[in-house]
């Protein structure tokens, strides 16, 4: 009998030091050594104790409904066995290599629900009530680029749910108002198009997968039907303010003019925006010069002593238009070319908004 217990001791040593070399920690209690099935002892918390302690609360760095995609780097660890704890790059086809378990799908899945995976891999037959935890260390599968009149354009990474707002503060907000000032939209492009947008004033679907939003109406009028939940992979781009010119001798300030909110104005706007008219203005002689898409030019008259007496309808300027005002003398007005005015708004390389 003493020989047949002596020869249960060697199996059961010779079966816990292959488990140490498998690089599998094993624990013995003082008294006597622990069943063969148990590698981790009864001691070590339960699942249900270690929930909400520093070592094993579902740590991720991230929201709860954040999906671990490609590319992301995360960190397991495997509570008192360090040598299954892991900092593991998700690769293009979603999965993970893991110690012992091999490659396991990973992406589309919040780091909690990947934690329990493992907890239930590792359960069967290789660890007793193991306790892991999962940390997004590095984010790459949620991008979202910014682009267009914003501080900081470029690729940003989301780790839970954003609105379109919080999205552009990630990008410093529009962009500063002395250098590239936002236009009055900014279009949101999805893959995948947008299912069930509920559609309201300052809103407009103009393609299946892109959406125009007034950036005025967003900023300041409160709807949060226009503060849009963003996904990963959209696209926002804020449009540049177009530009109007206004030149010549005949005005106290020439240069170019940004839009901000709006798609033109006419000549007794853009006289303002120019600081007004020169003394010795030609004020029968202006003209607008209007450019076609297909990149020619035609010329606009415009009388501003008919139209300040109200003896003429005030024209309009749209983006890129040129309102040219000369000196005074009928010789000096007609004399410079429509190209000699071109090449003069070329030159301009400052804006002056209003």
């Amino acid at each position: 009998m003493l020989r047949y217990s002596k020869a249960c001791w060697g199996v059961a040593m010779a079966v816990a030091l292959t488990f140490a070399l498998g690089n599998t920690r094993v624990l013995f209690a003082q008294e006597a050594p622990p069943p063969l099935t148990s590698v981790i002892p009864d001691t070590a918390p339960s699942h249900s104790q270690s929930k909400g302690t520093a070592h094993f609360s579902p740590e991720s760095g991230v929201g709860p409904d954040y999906e671990i995609g490609p590319e992301d780097v995360l960190t397991i660890r495997v509570f008192q066995v360090k040598d299954l704890d892991e900092t593991v790059r998700v690769s293009n086809d979603g999965t993970i290599a893991v110690p012992l378990l091999g490659r396991l799908v990973a992406s589309g899945q919040t780091p909690d629900q990947l934690r329990k995976k493992l907890e239930q891999a590792y359960n069967k037959n290789l660890l007793q009530n193991p306790q892991v935890s999962v940390f997004v260390k590095e984010f790459h599968a949620q991008p979202i680029s910014l682009i267009g009149a914003v501080e900081k354009p470029g690729l940003y990474q989301i780790t839970g749910p954003r609105t379109l707002i919080e999205t552009l503060s990630m990008a410093g907000g529009l962009a500063n108002q002395s250098a590239t000032p936002p236009g009055k939209t900014l279009y949101v492009t999805r893959q995948g198009g947008f299912q069930n947008l509920h559609q309201v004033p300052g809103m407009e679907l103009v393609a299946s997968n892109k959406v125009a939003i007034n950036i005025q109406d967003l900023l300041y009028t409160h709807d949060t039907d226009l503060n849009i939940p963003i996904r990963p992979h959209d696209i926002i781009a804020v449009s540049k303010a177009s530009v109007i010119y206004v030149v010549g001798g005949g005005v106290r300030k020439p240069g170019g003019f940004a839009l901000k909110d709006r798609d033109e104005v006419n000549v007794i706007q853009a006289l303002a925006m120019a600081e007004g008219l020169a003394t010795d203005a030609s004020k029968k002689h202006a003209r607008i010069i209007h450019t076609k898409p297909d990149g020619t030019r035609v010329e606009i008259p415009v009388n501003i002593d008919a139209i300040f007496k109200e003896k003429a309808p005030d024209p309009t300027l749209a983006a890129n238009d040129i309102l040219y005002i000369p000196l005074s003398g009928k010789k000096a007005a007609l004399r410079k070319s429509t190209e000699a005015i071109v090449q003069t708004v070329s030159g301009i390389l400052v804006y002056h908004p209003p």
